[in-house]
């Protein structure tokens, strides 16, 4: 039976691409409110992870259930409305479209005009769009971007793109929120805010986060439980302290210099 208190259960997911077995077995238990970390080196299969429950990827084998529902081989618009939403390793914004019509493509999940009312210029489509951009505005701000909002997305400096991506999934209204690799290509200074601002919006938008994530200061720092991927194979799982102190992770992952530098 699922548990209650989890948001995200998977049973044995297994993904096979031709005769390559890319995870195996993977199974994990994430609570609700809770931050937690997948780890792991390089084609360890974490992005897969993330792609089979996102809808990406169909699981060769397995289950994954989301508040208790079996959403196995959804596709990736329907687990989105159902209250997924994710981020990217590369980031995919509309670099030609504006900071705010970047955010307002994330909120059109939750619309309930279409393209035809538009059309026949119906005051519901004109009242609905007011808000979409109202909505916009108010994660811009909590992300600290408004200032922003009618620049080009692509003109942004780097950690200012990874900021309005994540403004952009919060805009999908989630109760789950997946950060492929939200620190990559920070300086300590951007890493620093972004471990505060992962925090703050777990708080301020009653989230559950699971991230991936290389940089070990920001895993050690946020998660409170993490699992070891190596080879697709989950080798360890535990609180931040057990994985720092785990022979497998060390050997696999970590390294010697990480543990003697902590």
């Amino acid at each position: 039976m699922p548990n209650s208190d989890a948001v995200l259960e998977t049973d044995a997911l297994t993904i096979r691409f031709g005769g390559l077995v890319a995870v195996r077995d993977f199974s994990v238990r994430i609570p609700r409110g809770s931050i937690v970390g997948l780890i792991g080196p390089n084609g360890a299969g974490k992005t897969t992870c993330f792609n089979m429950v996102t809808g990406f990827y169909k699981p060769t084998e397995g289950k994954i259930l989301f508040n208790g529902q079996d959403i196995t081989g959804w596709l990736p618009h329907k687990v989105c409305s159902a209250g997924i939403a994710r981020t990217f390793q590369n980031i995919r914004l509309f670099h030609t479209a504006s900071v705010i019509q970047n955010v307002m493509v994330g909120a059109r999940v939750r619309q309930g005009t279409t393209w035809w009312h538009a059309l026949l210029n119906l005051p519901s489509f004109w009242k609905e769009e007011s808000e979409l951009r109202e909505k916009a505005l108010f994660l811009l701000d909590a992300v600290g971007l408004k200032k922003l909002a009618d620049e080009e997305s692509g003109g942004l400096p780097y950690g200012a793109q990874r900021r309005l991506e994540l403004a952009r999934a919060l805009a999908t209204d989630p109760t789950f929120l997946l950060l492929d690799e939200p620190a990559a290509g920070m300086n300590p200074n951007e890493t620093q805010e972004l471990m505060g601002f992962v925090k703050d919006i777990r708080t301020r938008f009653n989230l559950t986060i699971l991230l991936i994530e290389h940089d070990m200061r920001v895993v050690m720092g946020i998660c409170e439980h993490i699992w070891v991927l190596d080879y697709g194979v989950t080798i360890a799982e535990g609180r931040p302290e057990e994985i720092r102190s785990n022979q497998k992770v060390i050997e696999a992952y970590l390294g010697e210099e990480y543990v003697r530098d902590a």
